[in-house]
């Protein structure tokens, strides 16, 4: 779980080319584009890098299938994995468009989500949702301080979850990374303070609340890959990989 100096270094700077791409990609979420043409779009700028998508291809634990797409695309009540090639949606105006994607740059993956809302809306109910997970994923990440326990991190967002009245999807959470997409420890986003693994210096985790406006019950869909709110209510997915460090955690996924 605990990385190398030299593993820091190119975690690093894959960071910033999967920041780099997943902000291209969300400029071109606009009314009338599909999801298609976004993954096409995600697989290009990441080959163009000598990069490659590290979602492509990849089996889960539990999973019947290798993942067919270079980034996940999810709408709406669609909260995570969303397989974007496989029968493409095409994006509305005022859709909640969530975004994630990782990058293999020179063996090694960080992984990145962002969700944002489709074309010109003043809708405020979204906007709200949209930013409490986000800062819920950011109160996550300043509890991620070397010597705390993964238990602070879950119990910071599941405090700004509570406060601002959505659900919180427990079934799902964070994850180290770094040599594989999925990594120990695993981090949910509810529990208590104090408890759980301690985050040690170098450790790469990635961070990624998931706020719904109902249930935060969830229902896996036939592709065996996307997974939806229980009662259709909208979703929203942030996550940046950080690193551990002494004091304040370094967020990777920033350009």
């Amino acid at each position: 779980m605990v990385k190398t100096d030299e593993e820091v270094l190119i975690l690093r700077e894959g960071g910033k080319r999967l920041a780099r791409v997943v902000a291209e990609v969300a400029k071109a979420v606009v009314p009338g584009v599909t999801t298609l043409e976004l993954n096409d779009l995600a697989e290009k700028l990441i080959r163009e890098n000598g990069d490659t998508p590290s979602f492509l291809g990849y089996t889960p634990s539990g999973a019947k299938r290798p993942f067919p797409a270079a980034i996940c695309i999810s709408i709406n009540e669609e909260i995570v994995h969303g397989v974007a090639n496989e029968d493409p949606r095409t994006v509305q105006n005022g859709d909640i468009v969530s975004l994630d994607c990782g990058v293999t740059h020179k063996g090694l993956i960080t992984d990145h989500a962002i969700s944002v809302i489709a074309g010109d809306t003043k809708d405020a109910e979204t906007r709200a949702l949209l930013q409490a997970t986000k800062d819920a994923m950011m109160a996550g990440i300043n509890a991620a301080k070397g010597g705390a326990r993964v238990g602070d991190i879950s119990a910071a967002i599941e405090k700004i979850g509570v406060e601002k009245g959505y659900g919180i999807v427990y079934e799902l959470g964070g994850h180290g990374v770094g040599h594989r997409v999925h990594e120990e420890p695993y981090i949910p986003n509810v529990g208590d303070a104090g408890t759980g693994e301690e985050l040690l210096p170098n450790m790469v985790l990635a961070i990624e609340p998931m706020f719904t406006e109902g249930t935060p019950r969830v229902k896996l869909m036939p592709d065996g890959y996307t997974f939806v709110t229980k009662d259709g209510s909208r979703a929203a997915h942030f996550e940046h990989t950080i690193l551990i460090t002494k004091g304040k955690p370094e967020i990777l996924t920033l350009e």
